[in-house]
């Protein structure tokens, strides 16, 4: 079985492969020892605390196939970012010259380092290894985030963001990057990328230019860029997209990937996820007609924090007594009991 749980200290060596994986341009994942551990205490610590209001935690999540122990995935949630350091994005805005003398009115699309989206909750760091990506594992490695924030509002801001992947090469090469690199910085995107991922954005602030850039002055690749997605990145996109998210004007200060965004009231998941009881399958449910041909894929999850659990079966809701009917070995893996409530949504 396929199941999502908050990531433990022995988890460390598939964090680290996954980290390897993942390759140029997962800035939240360094292949760094330091790094990754620290991921992993900061988590275990956010899990345990008692929040009222989001703060500086981090919520990391592994997907474990249980009959080979594997963890095949990550995804994660911060619960408000730029509260200790900084976290910067480019706003995508509007100069407008214009001479009513000589008649001329020119819009020149420009980018001005900013640190507006301080404070809002990111969803962040899903990957899913190559083999693992059957059976809607993918969507469910997203959505079941929402349904997390949905039973733990309080732990989070109203507003979501996801920083999506932009365009770079196999190598790493990025063509905003590259302009940047080329009148600022001089060190290449991987490095820069490394950098950030590890938590040191000193240079950034040295560096970056003060004043906003005109995106017609950038080369043509480095425009053509901006607020695009890697191919790889698509598919993450349009789920996002389908759960209400929408593109604002911030883009990543090394590959001018988007940010897209959302108010947590209006995601989809949040809105139609339902709180149902747990009822355990048995004969007289086969007999009544609760059979295979009328269940449906659903995320279930429990209702718990550090002892978080969340699996994609089929299963079938009874609508007239507010029940779902899952298997007794599914309800061992996801720590509930019959007649507990769990959180509900189809996939």
């Amino acid at each position: 079985m396929i199941i999502i749980r908050p990531i433990q200290t022995s988890d460390y060596d598939s964090l680290h492969q996954i980290a390897i994986e993942s390759g140029h341009g997962f800035t939240s994942l360094p292949v760094s020892e330091s790094i990754l551990k620290n991921k992993i205490t900061r988590s275990l610590n956010s899990f345990a605390k008692d929040v009222v209001t989001p703060g500086d935690q981090s919520y990391l999540f592994v997907m474990e196939d249980t009959e080979t122990g594997e963890v095949v995935g990550t995804s994660g949630i911060e619960a408000a970012v730029g509260l200790d350091n900084p976290f910067y994005h480019y706003h995508l805005g509007k100069i407008v010259h214009s001479s009513s003398e000589l008649k001329v009115h020119n819009t020149v699309e420009t980018l001005t380092l900013c640190n507006d989206l301080s404070g809002s909750s990111e969803i962040c760091t899903l990957f899913l290894k190559e083999k693992a990506r059957i059976n809607s594992n993918g969507r469910f490695l997203s959505r079941f985030r929402f349904m997390f924030i949905a039973e733990h509002e309080e732990r989070f801001s109203d507003k979501i963001i996801a920083e999506m992947r932009g365009i770079s090469d196999e190598n790493g090469n990025s063509p905003f990057w590259k302009w940047l690199e080329e009148h600022f910085f001089s060190i290449d995107f991987p490095t820069a990328d490394y950098l950030t991922g590890i938590g040191n954005k000193v240079f950034i602030a040295q560096l970056m230019p003060k004043h906003p850039i005109y995106v017609s002055l950038l080369s043509k690749d480095a425009q053509e860029s901006i607020n695009q997605v890697h191919k790889n990145t698509i598919p993450a996109i349009r789920l996002l997209e389908s759960e209400g998210f929408i593109q604002s004007d911030y883009v990543d200060i090394f590959d001018a990937g988007p940010t897209i965004s959302a108010q947590k009231r209006h995601i989809k998941t949040i809105q139609q996820s339902l709180k149902l009881i747990v009822k355990f399958e048995n004969q007289n449910d086969i007999k009544n007609g609760q059979d295979s041909s009328m269940q449906q894929r659903h995320i279930i999850c429990n209702t718990k924090t550090d002892d978080f659990r969340a699996v994609q079966i089929l299963a079938t809701i009874c609508d007239s007594e507010k029940h779902i009917i899952i298997p007794k070995d599914v309800a061992k893996h996801l720590f509930v009991n019959e007649g507990d409530l769990v959180r509900v949504i189809a996939n």
